[in-house]
């Protein structure tokens, strides 16, 4: 899942991002909060986890401008210094899922981020087989049907289309979809990335008489729509 973190104190970030990375999750950081809002205009995010004292912003104030940006459902964990009710009321009242006290433990914080993101987004942990329309994801074996027949995709195809479908009307950035399907591949020419999702919009046949659009998103990245009803 992709995380955005903030922080003023470099040293915080640098261990929030070293061990999520390690869980398997990717890290934005940031060290102010306008700079943190200013990136979640133009890319996804899944979760935020955030210092309640950040220099520049109040932790509320933040808290409810993030949620306006971030992908639907997505959870928000505040940091925090004091074990005193003040912050962690406060912090919990503005909207906040859950909070740690500082300093943070590596192994408590992996398993709080587990579990919201579990409860948050139970259709992508764990799941099996996911359902739109007519198309169907057998997660595990890797496996897409539509209308009940399999069809003939890649591994990277399938994860690509699984994407689009988890974000159906949602734009996705290039850098987006490279993070998410390419994820430890450094360099992956546009012209690969465009490659892969015409392919996808050929074999699952996503075109308006069936009732799905996937369409590029000038100087950004692509878009699938979800027509009619």
């Amino acid at each position: 899942m992709r995380i955005v973190v903030l922080d003023n104190d470099r040293s915080q970030t640098d261990l929030i991002s070293q061990v999520l990375t390690s869980a398997g999750h990717i890290c934005h950081v940031f060290q102010t909060g306008k700079d943190l809002l200013g990136q979640l205009r133009k890319e996804s995010y899944d979760m935020l986890i955030f210092d309640w004292q950040v220099s520049d912003m109040g932790g509320a104030e933040l808290l409810r401008k993030a949620r306006e940006r971030l992908n639907d459902g997505a959870p928000a964990m505040f940091l925090t210094t004091s074990s005193g009710e003040d912050d962690i009321v406060s912090g919990l009242d503005a909207g906040a899922d859950d909070y740690m006290i500082k300093p943070l433990r590596r192994s408590e914080m992996v398993a709080r981020v587990q579990a919201l993101l579990r409860r948050a987004f139970p259709a992508q942990n764990g799941a099996e087989q996911l359902t739109f329309g007519q198309y169907v994801f057998e997660t595990r074996p890797g496996r897409l049907l539509m209308d009940g027949h399999v069809l003939d995709v890649t591994h990277k195809e399938f994860y690509l289309a699984l994407l689009f479908f988890r974000n159906i009307g949602r734009p996705l950035s290039r850098a987006y979809i490279h993070e998410a399907v390419w994820i430890r591949e450094t360099e992956v020419p546009s012209r690969t990335m465009d490659t892969h999702v015409s392919r996808v919009r050929n074999k699952l046949q996503l075109k308006p008489e069936n009732g799905f659009r996937l369409v590029p998103v000038y100087s950004y990245g692509y878009r699938l729509e979800k027509l009619g009803n």
